[in-house]
């Protein structure tokens, strides 16, 4: 080998290892000086001096080095320590939003921002935290703080006369003899101003005003009106509306355009089927004329909106009993009563004079201990014990106080209950919008 080739060589060996020492020797210092400064910082905050402990510990925390967890540790109780100073809490969730979005992070993080919340009476934001963490971690123990705290809710001090349930986000109510649209929470979307109106779909719903029948918009501009002589109308949903015209009930779209096919009285439509009375006898149709169940039934369960349908079960009655059909045929359990599924959650059933809960296979989850009750929507049902209505959750559990005269559903986090103000809305902290309303 030439002279010049290994003194080439021997210079690109010196400057590989004057390159790995500097590596080595700078991530070592690195880490000593973050230890550095976080023990500097441990001695100000053990003598109370928080606020000069805090840039030291903000340096240390932004090197990506060996002690960077026992930094941020630190730092959160310099935080904590000064709260009561502006900036420091959101300096404080700040940081445990950092440590929340890591791949690897831990459990104690997520209940650690979920107490802060609660503890500043932010539930929302904190059921959200523990909403995250049980979908990145399931641990448990932020499960059961979910569980503790999602039932919280706040009471509007929106009241009614009366009102429906609720659909789509909005309900239909009634104030000083006529009916209006609120949204889910109680807050008025459409004027209580009309003798009838039906449910709001498809940004329209259909209203009866003196002798007219006509559809409005949400802003409660009139957008169209009949072709023929309509009388009546049931609740529009799934771009069909029910319209009782001099040769009978028929189906319709939101501009009226009218149906053939004429039947005794038609249900709403849910998850593509209706209830529909043909020649004295119930069935269930689809969008087709296509008879899902036969018109041969004294009755075809619905709720008080119309809908029949939801989770592939429709509960029919017959000759006194009700059966539940599923999977093309009927349930060989029979039972005295029933309320139709909604999209999720179990059906409230009642046999020997009690109310319980079937899963759409027919299967018992809840045992008859109720004295009404309503099935499940948003992993809540409305029951009655002796004469107060309350809420229970999936597991049987009471977690919303039987205290109220009368309950209806949850949708869209809001429920309408009756109070001695008339009918209110309690809305879960989980989905509130903003200060509506007084806590329970």
């Amino acid at each position: 080998m030439k002279k010049s080739v290994r003194i080439l060589v021997g210079a690109v060996c010196v400057i590989l290892l004057v390159i790995s020492w500097g590596v080595v020797t700078n991530s070592k210092s690195t880490s000593e000086k973050q230890l550095t400064l976080i023990n500097e910082a441990t001695a100000l905050m053990h003598s109370g001096i928080y606020i000069r402990a805090v840039p030291l510990l903000e340096e240390a925390a932004g090197y990506d080095a060996t002690h960077t967890k026992t930094a941020e540790s630190e730092l959160k109780r310099a935080y904590l320590a000064l709260m009561d100073n502006r900036g420091f809490p959101r300096r404080y969730t700040t940081l445990l939003e950092k440590q929340m979005h890591r791949r690897d992070a831990e459990p104690y993080v997520f209940l650690e921002a979920a107490n802060h919340y609660l503890s500043s009476s932010k539930t929302s934001e904190a059921l959200l935290v523990l909403k995250k963490g049980i979908d990145r971690t399931g641990n448990n123990y932020i499960i059961k703080l979910y569980e503790d705290n999602r039932y919280l809710y706040e009471m509007s001090r929106i009241s009614y006369d009366d009102v429906t349930a609720i659909i789509n986000d909005t309900i239909q109510v009634k104030s000083d003899g006529k009916w209006g649209l609120a949204y889910a929470d109680g807050v008025i979307m459409i004027p209580c101003e009309y003798d009838k109106i039906s449910t709001f779909s498809r940004d329209r719903a259909v209203v009866r005003n003196g002798n007219e029948i006509y559809a409005i918009d949400k802003d409660n501009n009139r957008i169209a009106v009949p072709y023929e002589t309509v009388s009546d109308f049931g609740n529009y949903a799934e771009s069909r509306i029910s319209l009782q015209t001099d040769s009978g009930w028929r189906r319709a779209t939101g501009d009226f355009e009218l149906g053939t096919a004429v039947f005794d009285d038609i249900g709403t439509y849910s998850g593509g089927y209706a209830a529909a009375k043909h020649n004295g006898r119930w069935g269930v149709i689809d969008f087709t004329n296509q008879w899902l169940i036969p018109a041969e039934f004294d009755e075809i369960i619905q709720d008080e909106l119309g809908r029949c349908y939801a989770q592939g079960v429709v509960f029919v009655r017959q000759s006194g009993n009700v059966f539940m059909y599923t999977n093309g045929g009927f349930s060989e359990e029979v039972f005295e009563d029933a309320r139709p599924f909604s999209d999720e959650g179990y059906a409230a059933v009642k046999k020997n004079g009690r109310w319980g809960f079937v899963d759409a296979n027919g299967a018992l989850m809840i045992s008859f201990v109720f004295d009404d009750a309503l099935s499940f929507g948003q992993h809540l049902a409305a029951v009655k014990l002796g004469e107060s209505w309350g809420y229970i959750s999936l597991t049987g559990s009471v977690v919303i106080e039987t205290k109220f005269l009368e309950a209806k559903s949850f949708s869209d986090g809001s429920a309408p209950v009756l109070t001695d103000r008339g009918w209110q809305f309690i809305t879960l902290l989980e989905f509130m919008k903003g200060g509506l309303g007084i806590s329970p």
